[in-house]
């Protein structure tokens, strides 16, 4: 694989990850149950806002982070699913005395599923995203994410 491909593909999973996890575990959310959709669309607001300024993004930039954004927040909302209490339903597997090893299997299936229904549509709108960067926004999002703890995202 040519150089240029290795790192394209690692810039394009790193930033997955980050938005990703950004979006999923954001401000304490692990603490105070799943955030609310006015909370979500704040921390979203926040986060598009801070990677347009570090990025320095034109409109159509913007507008290709929006769909980034868009497309994460509904592989989000698939990977939870439709189950109200997601801990609840972890909890349930280790109720017992026994390890609940089919129920265990069935949820990661459950999600794996709906990681790969919707991973084709963010590895798309990544690409495009990053595709629209000019050669110095892209080498800003590498430098960005080779740097310790916390990324181009930390907070200060």
């Amino acid at each position: 694989m040519k150089p240029w491909i290795k790192r394209t593909l690692v810039g394009l999973f790193g930033a997955s990850i980050m938005v990703g996890g950004l979006t999923a575990c954001s401000s304490g959310a692990h603490r105070h149950g799943p955030m609310s959709p006015e909370k979500m669309a704040e921390v979203r607001g926040k986060v598009v806002n801070r990677v347009s300024s570090k990025l320095d993004l034109n409109d159509a930039q913007k507008q290709k982070l929006n769909v980034l954004a868009d497309k994460m927040e509904a592989q989000r909302t698939a990977v939870i699913g439709k189950t109200a209490d997601p801990r609840a339903e972890v909890q349930a597997i280790v109720a017992g005395s026994k390890f609940d090893r089919a129920r265990a299997q069935g949820l990661l299936e459950e999600k794996t599923r709906a990681v790969q229904t919707s991973s084709p549509e963010v590895i798309n709108a990544l690409a495009d995203f990053y595709d629209s960067l000019n050669a110095e926004q892209q080498q800003k999002v590498r430098d960005l994410m080779q740097r310790r703890r916390g990324g181009w995202m930390a907070h200060g």
